[in-house]
Formats: C-alpha cells, sequence, structure tokens
C-alpha cells in the first residue's frame, strides 16, 4: 500500500474507520473514485489497529477475465498460521481450507469427506472460512477493489457479512461507478447484520485548500503560493494521486503556470488509453467531442462535434465522461481531458474545432471566451480576432475583469496575432489592467510596444500613459512614472480627454514631491480638458479624483463631491472609476480620522470593486482595513493578518506597506525596538520621496519616537526636521496628526523651543478650516507638550485633556491613553498625586487591553514613582507564568539582553534578572534560546509570542 505524506483533509474517515477496526464485529465500506485515497486511508487506520493487537490480514479483487474464486479471502487468509492456535483447537470444518490454503497445512485440521451437492460444499466452505477467522481472535480483513470481485467473494463475503466472527473487523474498499450490480454493492436483496457495526466512508474530493496543503507536504515547505494551490486543485479536481503526481513532475517550479505545461501523469494516460479501448466508435467520438470542448457541453453541442448522435450512454456508464449539473457533460478533471484530446490526430482536431465553433455560436448568449479558444484552434485568425474582442469587451462591462485580461493577454501573446492587431488589443488591456492585477506583465508589453518606432504620436501618447499611470500608481514608481504622464499629455494634444486622465492622476497630493498648488493646478487643467470631451469613463475618473484631492485635504466639500459621484451609472467602466475612487476615499478618510465616514465608503468602494472587477483599488484598500483597525483599536490578531498581508502582496510593490507600517507600530508599542525600525522602513522611510506620504509621515512619526525612547534625541530631532520639511513643502498639514507632535517632542527634548512653537504654529494655520479630526486631536497634544515645557502645567493639562478625549471620541484608544499619560505628568507637576494617579492608572489600562506592554509598563513605573501600587494586568491565557514574566519571555526569545529588557520594561536589571531565572525554571528549560518553543508548549498565545522581524 502506498503512503502519502499525511491524510489531508481525512481526519473524521480517519476516525470512523479506527473505531471500526478496534471494535468488532463491525463492517467498514470504503468507497471512492481512482486516486482518491482509500487505500491511503486504509493503511493509515490499520497501523493504528495493528498497535492495538490486531491481526491485518489484507486481500486484493484484481481486473481478471476469468478470476480465481474466492481469491482475495484465500490471499489475505495464508498469512494466519502464526495467530492460529493448535489444531486440536480448530473447528473440524476449517480442514476444509487444507486444498485451498497450503500455507496453513501444518495447522488445520484433515479435511472432510467431501459432499455431493455442489451448494453444501460451498456453505461448507463458507463455514469453514468463518470459523478460521473466528479461531484468529481480533482481526481486521481488508478486501481491496471489490468492484472487480468475483461472484463466488462476492458471495463469501456476503456471507460473512451477515454473521461476523466477534472478533472480525471486515473492510472494503471499491469504486461505486464500477460495480456490477447499478451501483448496488451486495445486491438489492442485502440487508446489514444487526449483530454488527457497518459503516460507509464515502471519500471525495479534497478542497482547494487541502490541495495546498497537501501539496506543501509533497514538497517538505509552507511557502507555496495561495495561486498554485487554487490552479493545481482545478487541474486535478482535488484527486490525492493526481495531486501527487503532478506536483512531484514539477521539480523546484513552483509558479501556478508551471502547472500548465507539467503534463498528464503517465499512469493516467495509460488509464485513459485504456477506457477508450473499451468504446464502441460512437461513443469514442463523443468522448473526443468532449475533449475538443474542454468543458462540460449540453447533448446538442457533443453530438455537433463528434458528428454522431449517440454513444453519450455507453460513455457515461463506462465513467468516462460525468454529468454535471444542467445536463451537461464532460470529464472528471482536466487532466483526463487532456489524455484523451491528446489521442485525437491533428486533422481530427481542426475539423473538432470548427463543428464547436458553429455549434457554439448558435447558442444565445454565444459563450465568447469559449468561442475564442475554438476558432483559435480551428485556424480561422479573422473569427479568432473578432470573438477574442468580443470576449474582452463584454467580460469587462461585466465586471469580471480578470477574464477580460486573460483573453487579451492570452490573443497578444500569440505569435500568430497579426501585429496591425496587437496595438489595439495592448491599449485595450492596459486600460483593464489600471484596475486589475496583472501590472509586472502588461507593463513589460507596453514597453515593448513603445520600443516601436512605426508607432504613431496619439497611439504612443497613449501607451506611454497607460505606462506611466501603471508604473506610478501601482508600481510606486514616482521617479519613471510622473515624467512618463507628463510626456503622454504632450503627446495627446488632440485627444483631451485621455490627457485630462493623466493630468488627474498627478493631481493626487499622496505621491511626488510637488506642493499642493501645484497638484490644484493639474487638477484645473484636467477639469478643464475632459469638459471638452465626451468620454464618461474618464470624466468619471477626473470627478473621483477632483473628489480625492479635496478629501486628502480635508476641505468640508468632500462629502458633497463624494455623494455626486455617478455609482448609479449604466456603464461598468464609469462605475469602476467610483469604485477606484471609494477605495481612495476609504484610505483619505480614515488618514483624517474620520473614521465613520471611512467605513461607509470602504463598504461601498468594495462591494462596487467587487461587481465591476477593479480588483486592484479593492487589495489596496485590504492594506488601509489594517491600519483602521491598529489606529481604532482593534489590535487582537492584528499582527497575524498584517504578517500575512505582507506574505501575499506580490502583484504589485506597494500593497505591503501598509502591513508593513501595523507590524512596526505594533512592535514599537511592545518594545521590539529592532522589528519596528525594520518595518517602519519598509512602510515607506526605505524611499520617502518615492512612497505614499501621508504613510510615510506616520512611519516617520514612529521612528522619531523609536529614537526617543532610547534616548537617541539627535537622531529623532534629525528625522523629525526630514518629516516636518516634506511635510511644509507639501503643504498638506491634515497629514500631520502624528509627525508634528512626535517632531515637536523631539525638538523640546533638544532644548530648541522656538523651532517647536513655530511648528505648532504652522500646524494650526494649517489645519484653519479644514474637516481632519485626527490632526485637530494632534494639534491638542502638540500644544500640550509646548505648555509642559514651558512649566504652565495648568495649561497643559487642559490641553493634554482635550486631546484625549478628541482621540477617544474618534476612537484612537492608543493616542487617547498617550495624551491621558501626559496629562498625568501635568497633573503631577501641579502637586495632584491622586488625578495624576488615576489618569495614569487609567492609561496604563488602556495600553495593557491593546498589547502595549511597553507602554503599560512606564505607566506602571510611574504610578510606582507615584507611590502608588498597580497589580498588573492579566490577560485571559493559559500556563504558570505570570503576565510580568510573559511580557520579560517575550522580550528574552527576542534575543534582548537583561539590560535590554530592564529599559523596555522600566524595571531595574536585578528584577529582570530574577525574573529570567524564574520563568527558566517554570518553563523547564536551560537557556534563553530555547524560551520561545517552550511559550508555545506552555499554551501562550501567538499574539503573545515573538514575530518575525
Amino acid at each position: 500500500m502506498r503512503d502519502w505524506p499525511g491524510l489531508v483533509g481525512r481526519d473524521a474517515a480517519l476516525h470512523t474507520l479506527r473505531e471500526a477496526m478496534t471494535r468488532p464485529p463491525s463492517v467498514a465500506l470504503v468507497e471512492g473514485e481512482p486516486g482518491i485515497g482509500k487505500t491511503t486511508l486504509v493503511h493509515a487506520a490499520a497501523t493504528h489497529a495493528r498497535t492495538a493487537g490486531r491481526t491485518l490480514l489484507l486481500g486484493h479483487c484484481h481486473q481478471l477475465r476469468e478470476p480465481f474464486p474466492y481469491g482475495p479471502v484465500f490471499e489475505a487468509l495464508r498469512d494466519l498460521g502464526s495467530r492460529l492456535p493448535q489444531t486440536a483447537a480448530l473447528n473440524p470444518v476449517t480442514g476444509a481450507l487444507r486444498g485451498h490454503l497450503p500455507e496453513l497445512g501444518d495447522v488445520l485440521p484433515a479435511p472432510p469427506a467431501p459432499l455431493t451437492d455442489p451448494d453444501a460444499e460451498r456453505h461448507r466452505l463458507f463455514r469453514a472460512v468463518h470459523g478460521l477467522l473466528d479461531a484468529a481472535g481480533p482481526t481486521v480483513l481488508v478486501v481491496e477493489d471489490l468492484h472487480w470481485a468475483d461472484d463466488g467473494t462476492q458471495d463469501l463475503l456476503r456471507f460473512l457479512r451477515r454473521r461476523p466472527p466477534d472478533g472480525l473487523s471486515l473492510v472494503m474498499t471499491y469504486r461505486r461507478r464500477d460495480l456490477p450490480a447499478a451501483g448496488l454493492l451486495f445486491g438489492p436483496a442485502y440487508r446489514h447484520s444487526p449483530e454488527a457495526t457497518s459503516v460507509v466512508i464515502p471519500l471525495g474530493p479534497l478542497d482547494a485548500h487541502d490541495v495546498g496543503t497537501l501539496a506543501a507536504a509533497l514538497l517538505g515547505r509552507d511557502d507555496l503560493p495561495a495561486a498554485f494551490a487554487t490552479r493545481l486543485h482545478e487541474r486535478t479536481s482535488g484527486i490525492p494521486f493526481l495531486v501527487e503526481e503532478v506536483v512531484r513532475s514539477l521539480g523546484d517550479d513552483r509558479r501556478p503556470e508551471a502547472l500548465e505545461h507539467a503534463g498528464v501523469p503517465l499512469l493516467l494516460r495509460e488509464s485513459m488509453t485504456e477506457q477508450l479501448a473499451r468504446l464502441s466508435p460512437a461513443a469514442l467520438a463523443t468522448v473526443r467531442a468532449a475533449a475538443v470542448l474542454r468543458l462540460p457541453s449540453g447533448e446538442p453541442q457533443l453530438a455537433a462535434v463528434a458528428g454522431d448522435p449517440g454513444g453519450l450512454l455507453e460513455a457515461l456508464a463506462l465513467g468516462v465522461l460525468h454529468e454535471y449539473p444542467g445536463n451537461r457533460y464532460g470529464f472528471r478533471h482536466t487532466l483526463a481531458q487532456e489524455a484523451v484530446y491528446d489521442t485525437i490526430p491533428g486533422p481530427g482536431r481542426r475539423l473538432g474545432h470548427e463543428r464547436a465553433v458553429e455549434a457554439l455560436a448558435a447558442l444565445d448568449p454565444p459563450p465568447l471566451v469559449q468561442l475564442t479558444f475554438h476558432a483559435r484552434r480551428s485556424g480561422d485568425a479573422r473569427a479568432w480576432i473578432a470573438y477574442g474582442a468580443a470576449a474582452a469587451e463584454r467580460a469587462a462591462a461585466l465586471g469580471d475583469t480578470p477574464v477580460a485580461i486573460q483573453v487579451l493577454e492570452d490573443m497578444v501573446a500569440d505569435p500568430e496575432l497579426p501585429g496591425s492587431e496587437r496595438v489595439p488589443l495592448v491599449l485595450e488591456l492596459a486600460r483593464l489592467a489600471l484596475a486589475g492585477l496583472a501590472y509586472p506583465r502588461v507593463a513589460r508589453l507596453l514597453r515593448h510596444l513603445l520600443a516601436d518606432d512605426r508607432l504613431s504620436r496619439d497611439l504612443r501618447g497613449e501607451a506611454r500613459l497607460a505606462l506611466g499611470l501603471m508604473v506610478f500608481g501601482q508600481g510606486g514608481d514616482v521617479a519613471t512614472g510622473r515624467p512618463a504622464i507628463l510626456a503622454a499629455v504632450e503627446e495627446l494634444g488632440d485627444r483631451p480627454a485621455l490627457a485630462a486622465r493623466g493630468l488627474a492622476g498627478l493631481a493626487m497630493p499622496g505621491w511626488g514631491a510637488e506642493s499642493l498648488p501645484t497638484h490644484e493646478k493639474w487638477m484645473s487643467r484636467a477639469e478643464e480638458l475632459v469638459a471638452t470631451a465626451d468620454h464618461p469613463e474618464i470624466a468619471a475618473a477626473v470627478q473621483g479624483n477632483r473628489t480625492a484631492l479635496a478629501m486628502s485635504i480635508g476641505l468640508p466639500e468632500a462629502g458633497r463631491l463624494a455623494q455626486a459621484l455617478p455609482a448609479t451609472h449604466p456603464s461598468a467602466a464609469v462605475r469602476r472609476q467610483v469604485a477606484r475612487a471609494y477605495c481612495n476615499l476609504y484610505d483619505l478618510a480614515a488618514t483624517l480620522g474620520r473614521y465613520a465616514e471611512a467605513e461607509d465608503f470602504g463598504r461601498r468602494g468594495l462591494a462596487m470593486a467587487e461587481e465591476t472587477g477593479a480588483f486592484f483599488p479593492a487589495y489596496l484598500a485590504q492594506g488601509v482595513a489594517l491600519r483602521v483597525d491598529l489606529m481604532t483599536g482593534r489590535w487582537d490578531g492584528l499582527a497575524a493578518r498584517a504578517l500575512a498581508a505582507v506574505e501575499s502582496k506580490e502583484e504589485s510593490p506597494v500593497a505591503a506597506l501598509e502591513a508593513h507600517y501595523v507590524l512596526g507600530r505594533l512592535a514599537l508599542a511592545s518594545g521590539e525596538w529592532a522589528e519596528a525600525a525594520a518595518h517602519l522602513r519598509a512602510s515607506g522611510l526605505d524611499e520617502p520621496d518615492e512612497r505614499y506620504l501621508p504613510l510615510v509621515l506616520a512611519a516617520w512619526a514612529g521612528l522619531i519616537e523609536l529614537h526617543l525612547a532610547r534616548s537617541e534625541v539627535a537622531e529623532a530631532v534629525k528625522e523629525a526636521g526630514r518629516a516636518t520639511g516634506r511635510l511644509t513643502a507639501k503643504g498638506v498639514w491634515a497629514w500631520g496628526d502624528q509627525v508634528v507632535p512626535a517632531a515637536v517632542e523631539a525638538l523640546l527634548r533638544d532644548g530648541r523651543g522656538p523651532e517647536a512653537a513655530e511648528l505648532v504654529q504652522r500646524f494650526a494655520q494649517g489645519l484653519n478650516g479644514k474637516r481632519a479630526p485626527s490632526a485637530a486631536a494632534g494639534l491638542h497634544l502638540a500644544r500640550g507638550m509646548l505648555e509642559a515645557a514651558g512649566g504652565r502645567h495648568e495649561c497643559a493639562a487642559e490641553a493634554f485633556a482635550l486631546a484625549r478625549a478628541a482621540f477617544a471620541a474618534l476612537p484612537q484608544p492608543y493616542a487617547a491613553a498617550r495624551a491621558g499619560e501626559a496629562e498625568a505628568g501635568s497633573r503631577r507637576a501641579l502637586g495632584d498625586r491622586t488625578a495624576a494617579a488615576e489618569a495614569l492608572a487609567e492609561a496604563a489600562d488602556r495600553f495593557a487591553a491593546l498589547g502595549a506592554t511597553r507602554d503599560a509598563a512606564r505607566c506602571r513605573h510611574a504610578l510606582r514613582e507615584c507611590g502608588v501600587a498597580m497589580p498588573t494586568a492579566r490577560r485571559k491565557s493559559a500556563g504558570v507564568l505570570s503576565p510580568r514574566e510573559r511580557e520579560v519571555a517575550r522580550l528574552v526569545a527576542l534575543g534582548r539582553t537583561n539590560k535590554e529588557i530592564a529599559e523596555v520594561l522600566f524595571l531595574s536589571r536585578r528584577t529582570v534578572e530574577t525574573h529570567v531565572a524564574t520563568l527558566l525554571r517554570k518553563l523547564g528549560v536551560r537557556s534563553r534560546t530555547e524560551v520561545e518553543s517552550a511559550l508555545a508548549a506552555e499554551g501562550v498565545p501567538a499574539a503573545e509570542r515573538p514575530g518575525p522581524g
């Protein structure tokens, strides 16, 4: 029996079969199609049964023209010798088996005298088998492939099932479709024995997730792309044997597209050849027609392609074809279809595709994608191009952007496509790809197109615009994208709508080093140009960007402009632009702290994006959702979600920025300095001029706070200067909610009070007339810092209280706790120790509830300095470590020294040393390097254990 690396997706079936094998008398029937894993399941359960002291007997039914009667059972019984008692203890009737089981000749009694009645002789033989199994004690008898059993074996097993020996567990595997009696294993008259447990275990195909798990186990790795598992499931229909054969044929290639070239496994090819040899000419023609059609099809289409109306019933009866919902018929999986298709001679394939075009074109509506495929295979280039263009247009109109992109990509990649047809198809592909997830591939096509000197000026401008928008928006390459867009605008002098689309893209202030007035100038010019052209899709794009620009700045009219977007327009292309606008507004409203509006925009944008195929904006919105969860205090499981997002965002370089930012902020809150710095830099600080500025400024705030936490004041001031310089040059002060307070703190720590005051004044002026609640709360916080630095603690406490209330109302619980902690410092400076202690206790509770362990530790330390004892908040988790010991253990597992742990948790080094010694003893480990695995074994939640940096 074969052994797969794990019984993926078979836990329930394995449990049932183990129970049947170890609780006799029992009968278990395991049914499923070829390759589904019946033998693997039986093998795994039998291993358990052996451990439990059962004897395992194994027999196979074979596909023979004249099978030996009772052969599978006798094959199993011959291994029973060592398990039988002495001859004298055996039932004399078992002697009837001497001639059939010479291997047991020295154990079996003498054979009884022959009987003249054949039926009586057969009954005595059955009793002998029953008696022998009864004498063997706890036994598992496995008979594989019962669908091939001869009549005698069927009768014998029916006899055993009716009254099985007390110690027998009978297990039989079979394929229902190959049973001789219309799917009935033991005939219509069979009844289960009331004296034995009877179970039927049907095994179905694995789902896509389990296929991915099995493939990962086969390869010994856990980094398979999700698209690989999905495509593997599509090709194999989740049949484990095929999954194994295909995966092992790939070598080290893990690209989803590699599966298309893997070919058909040899054993499957041979199996299909055997099945085809059993078919009549009419049935063979029908099966080959199904192979040409590829997808499950109706009877009229199969008959038209086959050229013969008969044969379908035979193909179904023999299991070569399967019935699908809607009276459609086809192969069980793609690999079977390919195996049959490869047997059709070339002229036969071409004729089949010609017939398929004729048959499918008559349907209403015609399946354009299928017609594109068959027209290409039939050699009709004109029909291929016409059907392909129509298929892409229809798919885009229905919001199925991936299908439209795939059709166009396949056509453009085909060497037989005439050069005159390539340019319009590439440009249409680029237009769709701006909303889809095909950036790298389409960008390469556009670059190749632009290398052609024969391209006209307006087509060159259109191609350059598409490339610029794609590189700029999806690739995050501002340095390349912006000049390309500006050059395209010049080349599109006779096409004002396209020029307007380019200028509207440049008008988004989040990208590039230009000042806000420059962005506003580009937007005004875009609106002027689009007003002169009748192009609803581009008009919607410009309108959406105008609304996004207003929201970016915090203008009050942004909500009114959003309501005017053409969300109910009949064109999917127009609604696709509205979906993009809503997703942008989700991001921008969240940046301003307008979370209720943001959530509404997010819901509407994602719903419309799914409907219209605007997948790239929706893709980015997933990252915004992580940031919203961070800011609004939904931290439970957030680190794991963000880490998963980092690992999955492979299509676009800008897609993982939000997730890195979230991981950086979470690491900063728990005192993981190196991890915080790495993630914050990866969220945009590695290339601040090329990245999305609102996120860059937020990351800069985190980096400044990190330097201050490590008492690196000079570095903090340096970063504060760079950050506020970018903010000032851009002129969108609504984005300063985090970076301005952080910069003010750095300047004050360095004794630069006047510079800090000037920064706060510019911040206040920049927010005048703007609706940016998060920035307004940040302004209160910055003013409180100035007042506290000037010794005006009463005013400082009031400003911090306003900040705390404003942040709590947004809500931003972490920022509210930070403001409350600052307020406590001012209350303490005023001599009001009670009010200070209350504020500190409230802040510590908020920090602890979020999981901000370092901040909570800092507040507890300040409480101790106030002379107030505060118990450490206990988090709900199992284990022997105290909450404080868990905090220490997490930092130990990260490789921190005792000195570093003391700095993070505001403890003395001696206290840390005591905690480390205690936790090593409690965890039962000898060294610090063993702590991480011990935490997992202890049941500490993953969120409380160190994550990858």
